[in-house]
């Protein structure tokens, strides 16, 4: 079970990685980039040379007998740096490269601690799961296994703190991550924790092993898909808002290219309908449809209808941008009928002053809603005795 949940864990965490590889290496020297992609790869990579599989392998091929336990130990420490860095990058401020520097340091030394006390230590009996608490009493092999404990315990203490206390001051997608590094980072404390727990009891003459070859896998398995997605929940935020504002727009666009449906395929004015296309690409296609339409239109356009329907619109709503889209709907209705009858198309742009300007995209989704019944007109109020209606845009 310890093996599955490493290995599923890892996966998920190089899967995130692989997500943003492509924007590394667009973005090489961009710190944040780094930081991120640094946390998504030693994280994986804690997991994968933890699991008993990989520690038997890493064991037989080396010769050293339990040598897994400090490159695992040291690829977690490396994973708390990274934590850290990322943390600041995200906070920025000015003291940030300095402040990134200092616990890259203060890791680096922990790496060098673990790496002297496994040296100094024996540790002669391979123990592929339960090395914390089998070695807890074992001199040098002891210390080094607090000090990477207790490292990673305060790295992922700090990172929720911050997480979670920063949480509170922003909002979308960058607060849904936050909260979710602060939940995972909660989890790898408890990873931390229980191995603590298990190692003490060790010290005191109880067998609590089951705490650190049960639990805190499972802590750390959770913790680890908790921070990949908060890692990558505020990256993919803005790319899904974007997603969803274009697939709105293209709904909103309907009732006009509905209106234009006829006249499109008579006139074969809409290109192929994309396959497997994103929002913003279906958005496009259905907006080059509606001008590739307006554009065969435009000798039908009626410049006086539609100042007369718009002064109208104005007089009853107060709203210019309501006006001119009930305006160019009235137009439109009166295109597409004269356009359709047999004969040659009347030049109404030259009779009725200059033609009439194209829409532009908010126009158009304006146009839409009035055609679509989203937006009623109210009829002008009635003028008083010797008035005219005014017949200006």
């Amino acid at each position: 079970m310890n093996s599955a949940i490493n290995y599923l864990s890892c996966a998920a965490l190089w899967l995130g990685l692989a997500m943003k590889a492509p924007d590394l290496l667009r973005h090489r020297h961009d710190p944040y980039l780094r930081a991120i992609c640094a946390v998504l790869g030693l994280a994986g990579l804690c997991f994968l040379l933890g699991a008993p599989p990989t520690v038997g392998a890493v064991n037989r091929l080396s010769g050293v007998p339990n040598l897994a336990a400090p490159l695992t130990y040291a690829a977690i420490t490396g994973y708390c740096a990274a934590s850290q860095v990322l943390v600041v990058h995200w906070r920025g401020g000015p003291r940030m490269h300095r402040t990134a520097r200092r616990w890259t340091l203060a890791y680096a030394v922990v790496v060098l601690g673990i790496a002297v006390a496994f040296a100094l230590g024996e540790a002669p009996v391979e123990r592929r799961t339960d090395l914390d608490t089998y070695y807890a009493t074992t001199p040098f092999i002891a210390q080094m296994i607090v000090l990477y404990l207790v490292a990673h315990l305060t790295a992922v203490t700090v990172t929720t703190v911050s997480a979670l206390r920063w949480a509170r001051e922003v909002r979308g997608g960058l607060r849904a991550g936050l909260l979710l590094l602060g939940a995972g980072s909660l989890c790898g404390a408890g990873y931390s924790v229980t191995k603590l727990v298990a190692v003490s009891a060790r010290w005191s003459g109880h067998d609590w092993s089951a705490l650190g070859t049960t639990v805190s896998p499972a802590a750390a398995g959770l913790g680890a898909l908790l921070v990949v997605v908060g890692v990558l929940v505020p990256l993919a935020a803005p790319r899904l808002a974007g997603r969803r504002r274009a697939a709105r727009a293209y709904a909103r666009l309907e009732p006009l290219e509905r209106a234009l449906d006829g006249l499109l395929v008579r006139r074969s004015l809409r290109l192929p309908r994309p396959r497997f296309a994103s929002p913003a690409t279906l958005l496009m296609w259905r907006r080059t449809s509606i001008h590739n339409a307006l554009g065969h239109l435009d000798a039908y356009c009626d410049r006086d209808l539609y100042d007369r329907t718009r002064a109208d619109a104005l007089a009853a709503t107060g709203d210019p941008e309501l006006a001119g889209a009930k305006a160019w709907a009235e137009v439109l209705a009166d295109a597409l009928r004269h356009e359709a009858a047999p004969g040659p198309a009347p030049v109404r742009a030259a009779t009725g002053g200059p033609p009439l300007p194209a829409p532009d995209p908010a126009a158009l989704a304006r146009i839409a809603d009035v055609l679509g019944g989203a937006v009623r007109v109210p009829a002008a109020p009635a003028l008083p005795s010797g008035r005219a209606t005014a017949g200006t845009a």
